[in-house]
């Protein structure tokens, strides 16, 4: 009796196992995030460095949703998804960098540096990491190079301040309760969101609204979380005598 009640359990865990394809969807989206990545090496590669940002940011949430919606989270799609981010946000901030000259591609290297750390404490699904995520850097760059495109200005002190901030939000165990992408849960506002940032690239008149909210979010964040951070833990309310 035994053995056969095994068995059956054994047969209906292998019919609730998803097949190999329907299992790997969501995987092969976070993979169809960095395929058109060499593009950007070809000698006008940088002109599709914007599309491709909002592009791969667009693919980076598809994986997540397909994976919740179809029941074929693993920890291997995790890792995946992980090991996917740091290549392409890597690859951003090189690329962006180094068109923006030698100091600015020099400061990179301490971005990208933390950018390597914070996916390699991801690594374990299970990990509690604070701070705010690698994507929040690329958001920052797109919009930079949008605002500096529509309004003339240099961009390179703007990408050098956006490189050590978010290395050290990235790094640091600051906890960031305000920023946008992080707050929004539902596909719905994950969509609104990567709908924000193509109307950002093709409408440049919403661009400078779209940015702040992102910016100042990120910034009142940034400071919350540093002040939280440095505070002093507060004194145990337990009598004397007890244990707290």
């Amino acid at each position: 009796m035994k053995t056969s009640s095994i068995e059956s359990q054994q047969v209906e865990e292998k019919e609730r196992r998803p097949g190999v394809v329907y299992g790997n969807i969501a995987n092969a989206v976070s993979i169809l995030g960095i395929i058109p990545l060499p593009l950007l090496l070809m000698n006008d590669g940088y002109m599709f460095v914007v599309p491709l940002m909002i592009y791969n940011n667009i693919m980076d949430d598809l994986d997540g949703i397909l994976a919740v919606k179809l029941g074929i989270q693993s920890e291997f799609g995790c890792i995946l998804d992980n090991v996917c981010d740091a290549l392409a946000h890597a690859v951003f901030v090189m690329v962006i960098a180094m068109h923006h000259g030698v100091l600015c591609g020099a400061v990179s290297v301490v971005a990208i540096l933390a950018i390597e750390l914070r996916v390699v404490s991801r690594l374990r699904p299970a990990a509690a990491v604070s701070g705010s995520p690698t994507n929040e850097l690329v958001r920052h760059m797109l919009f930079i190079l949008l605002l500096g495109e529509a309004y003339a200005f240099n961009a390179t002190p703007f990408l050098i301040a956006a490189f050590i901030l978010n290395a050290i939000s990235m790094i640091a165990p600051l906890p960031m309760p305000y920023l946008l992408r992080s707050m929004t849960k539902s596909a719905v506002a994950i969509a609104m969101i990567n709908l924000a940032l193509l109307s950002a690239w093709l409408l440049p008149i919403s661009t400078p609204v779209i940015a702040a909210c992102f910016f100042v979010t990120y910034v009142l964040s940034f400071i919350v979380g540093a002040i939280r951070w440095l505070a002093p833990p507060k004194p145990s309310s337990a009598p004397r005598g007890e244990a707290p």
